[in-house]
């Protein structure tokens, strides 16, 4: 039954889901958007993100987010590693479009089959004094399991664009992205660049790790859930574009949760994707990409 209430606590719930997409999205937006490399095993390492914070949260009582976030530094060791082996084995060869896809695909199969082995397909969560808590704004209710990620996401996506649009790192990364040939003429080193800005992606993956068990329990194979939004969101936002994915990012998280509230949870996939597919046969560059 529709009504005023039930409308707007949709689209708050929308607007909160969708902030959390834009934390698992923004890895894969500068690591595919940018970099053009397809890492299917982005949200695998955001369950990893997950379960480092469940381990730490039930052993010694730290809070999540900042498990996550002090986790940060070692994912993007892990990144620019990962990286050094898909340069090696396959960029440096011509051979990163099939090949390349394949190795990740193994990658987050890897990690999956780890996390079974270790703490089997029970779902685990963390414990926080704002989780199960909410505030409330006349009939609107915002619950601090949702708020918290997706204030930790709206500062971790402008921390990132800042750092791509203000620093001479950072826009080397886009340079890199836009026009390999001209930044080797000025002396750089593309490949330190992507291995660096792959860094940094799989860093934010420890963040949005961390807030994916706040909001909810984790199992090992839940990644899979986010990898078609994931992309999605990048390429309904335009390629390499952060302000556009996180703004298609709450496109999709309000549309998931008005399609679950009034017509189903069922449909909310389809709609959703069906609204990337309409805008990309209307606009292939995407809501904010180059036409």
């Amino acid at each position: 039954m529709f009504s005023a209430d039930l409308l707007a606590n949709a689209v708050v719930a929308g607007v909160l889901l969708g902030g959390f997409y834009a934390a698992v999205a923004l890895g894969l937006a500068i690591v595919f958007g940018q970099l053009d490399i397809v890492n299917i095993a982005h949200p695998a390492f955001v369950i990893v993100g997950a379960y480092i914070a469940y381990i730490l949260n039930s052993r010694f009582g730290f809070d999540p987010v900042l498990v996550g976030i002090a986790a940060a530094p070692l994912f993007f060791v892990a990144g620019v590693l990962l990286y050094r082996i898909y340069f090696l084995a396959f960029e440096s060869t011509g051979q990163e479009s099939l090949s390349g896809l394949a190795f990740f695909f193994g990658v987050m199969f890897i990690i999956e089959v780890v996390l079974i082995l270790i703490y089997g397909v029970d779902y685990r969560l963390v414990q926080a004094d704002y989780i199960g808590k909410s505030w409330n704004i006349g009939f609107v209710d915002f619950p601090l399991r949702m708020l918290v990620p997706f204030a930790v996401s709206v500062t971790l996506t402008g921390a990132v664009y800042l750092y791509l649009t203000r620093t001479f790192m950072g826009r080397a990364i886009q340079a890199v992205a836009q026009d390999r040939g001209a930044l080797q003429l000025m002396g750089a080193n593309p490949v330190r660049i992507k291995q660096w800005a792959f860094g940094l992606g799989i860093a934010t993956a420890a963040i949005a790790g961390s807030l994916l068990i706040v909001i909810g329990p984790v199992e090992p194979s839940v990644g899979r859930l986010y990898i078609g939004r994931a992309f999605a969101i990048v390429v309904l936002g335009g390629m390499g574009s952060i302000p556009g994915m996180f703004a298609a990012a709450l496109i999709l998280g309000i549309v998931e949760s008005l399609v679950s509230t009034f017509a189903g949870p069922s449909w909310a996939p389809a709609v959703a994707f069906g609204i990337l597919a309409l805008t990309l046969a209307l606009r292939p560059a995407g809501l904010f990409g180059r036409a």
